[in-house]
């Protein structure tokens, strides 16, 4: 994830600085980069072939940042595009110094990163909310489509959303969580961050749905007509109605400004996972040597990320985020739901957290945990599976399909190659083997698990 996931950080910082001039670049249709199909998004319903017209916004995302017009698609990506190479050091550079603490440095950022979306988002509603059209987009928003309840692919869409805001599977709740005193209260937590990220993402379509109901006031278009998704949604249609707004350049810097920050917050995590996994499985290794071991990490990934900034690097993109994360992760959540609830024990795991807080959960979290969430999550994983229509529309040839299915299976088949192993290296009959695999381990008092100097459990 972090080789695509930080390029797209990387575009975002493309557009910051690009916005920091008396003039957005993609608000004219006189610049270099641009075609005669260009048409300005005032004159789009007055044009004769809507069908071959596009915004500034759209030439300048697709050849002037990414330059995709230069490839032919997966199999010819060609070079690295220096300025969004530099763009992406940029950014692993901010990521760098905001890991190579630990907890300490990545706390003082997360300050930063948390707190300024919420600012940046709601000036973006106030301003967003007073335009012109901005009711209908709301009124579009809040308006519930019962039908679309019956198609899979969107419960598929929902589930993996929430995965990625709330972040089970990746291992970031697991590695943060390991630094709180054994006594902290994870029940309020898990509560209260849950509730937050929801509310958080329902202001957010405030913001976002006020702006494409102005966009379809100014295009006369119904707002269906401008559903795009994804890069789509964040670099052409949300700058494309920033160029029309009085002070868009201070629009488009906090804008983006609040994209790299929510970017960042993301990576953090995902990295403090593997950091905090490697540095506990290996503290003399890379323990007492954080910062060389976060470096070399950092630089390792940058490099492996350097293909997505070639002008077809946007193909790549597109591959690790259809088949590198949905899939697995759904995977993923299901196996550690299954490991705790069934092997493990609900009822012992409910033991755990009245011994950590003092009170035990209730029944109803405990039916979450056995049958409710595995049995949800399983279903959703082989609708994903089945479905599958998200790679339909990449247009990938067959090795590069195949690819996907091989990067999938990469993060899946790790768990039944463990069990393998585990089955090998233990002694015993079949039976036995599997009495001892699947036994819990011993508890381990709290006094005996800490944190030593150079931020690694022992």
């Amino acid at each position: 994830m972090a080789m695509y996931y930080n390029t797209i950080l990387a575009w975002s910082v493309y557009y910051l600085v690009a916005s920091f001039r008396s003039e957005l670049p993609w608000t004219t249709c006189d610049n270099d980069w641009n075609t005669v199909n260009c048409t300005l998004t005032a004159n789009v319903h007055n044009a004769t072939d809507k069908a071959l017209t596009v915004s500034p916004a759209q030439e300048f995302f697709n050849k002037e940042v990414l330059e995709v017009d230069k490839s032919t698609g997966l199999g010819d990506l060609g070079p690295v595009k220096g300025s969004l190479a530099l763009c992406l050091f940029s950014v692993f550079i901010l990521v760098y110094f905001s890991l190579w603490k630990g907890v300490k440095s990545t706390g003082k950022a997360v300050w930063v990163t948390a707190l300024l979306p919420y600012v940046v988002l709601i000036i973006l509603l106030v301003r967003g909310v007073t335009l012109p059209g901005a009711t209908n987009g709301i009124l579009y928003y809040l308006t519930p489509r019962f039908q679309m309840l019956d198609k899979p692919k969107v419960w598929v869409d929902a589930a993996t959303q929430i995965f990625f805001s709330l972040g089970p599977g990746f291992g970031t709740l697991l590695a943060l969580a390991s630094y709180n005193k054994f006594n902290n209260n994870c029940y309020r937590d898990a509560i209260l961050t849950s509730s937050i990220n929801c509310l958080t993402s329902f202001l957010a379509g405030f913001v976002i749905f006020s702006v494409l109901g102005y966009m379809a006031h100014v295009q006369s278009k119904p707002i269906s007509e401008l559903g795009q998704e994804g890069p789509g949604l964040v670099f052409t249609v949300y700058p494309e109605a920033i160029a029309t707004m009085t002070g868009s350049v201070f629009w488009s810097i906090i804008f983006f400004l609040m994209l790299i920050t929510l970017g960042l917050d993301s990576t953090f995590g995902g990295l403090e996972a593997m950091i905090t996994g490697l540095c506990d499985e290996y503290p003399r290794l890379f323990g007492r040597h954080r910062e060389i071991f976060v470096f070399f990490l950092l630089v390792f990934i940058y490099v492996c990320a350097l293909p997505t900034t070639t002008y077809g690097g946007v193909h790549i993109v597109n591959l690790l985020n259809v088949f590198g994360t949905g899939n697995p992760i759904l995977f993923i959540v299901f196996v550690e739901a299954t490991a705790v609830c069934w092997f493990y024990g609900a009822e012992r795991f409910a033991d755990d957290i009245e011994r950590m807080l003092g009170f035990r959960p209730g029944k109803f979290w405990i039916a979450c945990w056995k049958y409710i969430s595995p049995t949800f999550i399983f279903v959703l994983f082989v609708c994903s599976f089945a479905l599958n229509d998200e790679s339909d529309s990449l247009n990938l040839p067959g090795w590069g399909v195949v690819l996907g299915w091989v990067l999938t299976c990469s993060s899946i088949v790790c768990i039944p190659l463990y069990i393998m192993y585990m089955f090998i290296v233990t002694s015993g009959s079949f039976r036995e083997r599997i009495k001892t695999m699947i036994k819990p381990e011993d508890f381990v008092p709290p006094h005996l698990s800490q944190v030593n100097s150079y931020g690694t459990h022992v």
